[in-house]
Order: C-alpha cells, then structure tokens, then sequence
C-alpha cells in the first residue's frame, strides 16, 4: 500500500500594500488650510501669515503654530484652530493631479493602500471623504520617522510622500521611497534625502507602478 505524503496548503501571499502622504501628496489642502489660518487670525486676533504657512506644510500643527504664538498657548491655540479646521479648510482643497488615479493603479494590482500622514486623523479622513478618495486605512498625528510605526503595522512595501520627512518614514520602515515634487522640498532635495525615485506628480506613479510590478 502507498502512502502519499501530506501537502501544507500554500500560504498566500499578502498583496501589497502601499502608503500615501496626505498633504500635498494626495490632496492639495494649501487653499483650505490658508482659509482656516485666515479665519483663525481674524477670530483670536494672532497675526499670522497664510501665504507662509502653506509653502511649507509637511511637518505637525504644532510646529508651525509655535511660529506665532508663545510656546504655553500652542496646545491651547492648536485646539482652537482644530476647532475652526473643518468649517473653513475642506471644501477648498481638491485633489493632487494624478491623485485618484494612483490609488486606483494600486487597487487593479490587487494592492491595499493606505493614508499616513501628520494630519490629525479625523480631519484627513473628512477630506478624504469629501474627495470620495477611499484608502483601506488613514493613520494620523504621525511625522518622519513616526511614520514608520504605521507602515510597519500596516505592511507597507512602498511610500510615497512629497516631504523630506516622508522619505525619511519611508527609509525607516524599510519601505521603497516614492517621491513627488508637489509639495515644499524640491526634486533634489528628495533625492539627497534618499528617496529611490523622484516623480514629478502622481500623473507619473502608474507608469513607474506598472513599471515596479514588472
């Protein structure tokens, strides 16, 4: 009598999963969040310059709220602003050329993607919601290297953001850094800070993405 062997059923292979910058990277908030600064100001009587504020998004809200007020009001004068956020900044802001797109490439992969992004988590997905862009997760209050935290939980292969910060999470969570050159930190500045590839918008990540598959 022959006794064949036992076969294990093969492990299935997790799709990939790729992660995504909020600002600047998918959606361009620098017109909502201007308004929200504006009304900020006008409402609590702090001067601050809007214009300014949105050429160098990236980095927490608290970082740049300690440009204009003193250091004990930031937690106070953030909460405040919070506040103000989704009455003033959802419905000017509008997608990143190439935004929709790019998550669509993943999803005919047979990918998962996901949002990580210094944003708090509640207003990133009231903008994702608003734009009926639909990630399978949004991660929130998280910067550079913090970011790695989520793309780790999260098995992310990829992550593509437009900050020198965004490639720093990447190379932290050994995860392939895809830069776009939409945001403050122009293409040389990504490539020095080490992203693997520069692109210039996500009109240009279906092809690279095509092009990584292979």
């Amino acid at each position: 009598m022959t006794t064949s062997a036992a076969t294990s059923p093969a492990t299935p292979t997790p799709p990939l999963t790729v992660g995504f910058d909020l600002d600047l990277t998918l959606i361009d908030t620098r017109p909502g969040i201007k308004a929200a600064f504006e009304a900020f100001s006008a409402q609590y009587g702090v001067p601050i310059d809007a214009d300014l504020v949105v050429s160098r998004l990236g980095p927490p809200l608290e970082q740049e709220m300690a440009h204009w007020v003193p250091e004990e009001q930031v937690t106070d004068m953030v909460a405040r602003y919070r506040a103000l956020y989704p009455m003033y900044a959802i419905e000017p802001s509008h997608p990143m050329p190439g935004a929709r797109d790019a998550i669509a490439a993943v999803r005919e992969a047979g990918g998962r993607t996901i949002v990580v992004t210094a944003k708090n988590g509640p207003h990133a997905e009231l903008h994702l919601a608003h734009l009926g862009i639909d990630p399978d997760a949004v991660v929130g209050s998280l910067w550079a290297e913090g970011k790695a935290e989520a793309l780790r939980a999260h098995g992310a292969q990829v992550y593509v953001g437009d900050h020198v910060g965004d490639v720093r999470g990447a190379a932290t969570a050994g995860a392939f850094s895809v830069a776009v050159a939409t945001g403050p930190c122009p293409a040389e500045e990504l490539k020095e800070a080490g992203a693997d590839v520069v692109l210039t918008d996500l009109t240009d990540f279906r092809p690279w993405w095509e092009s990584y598959l292979a």
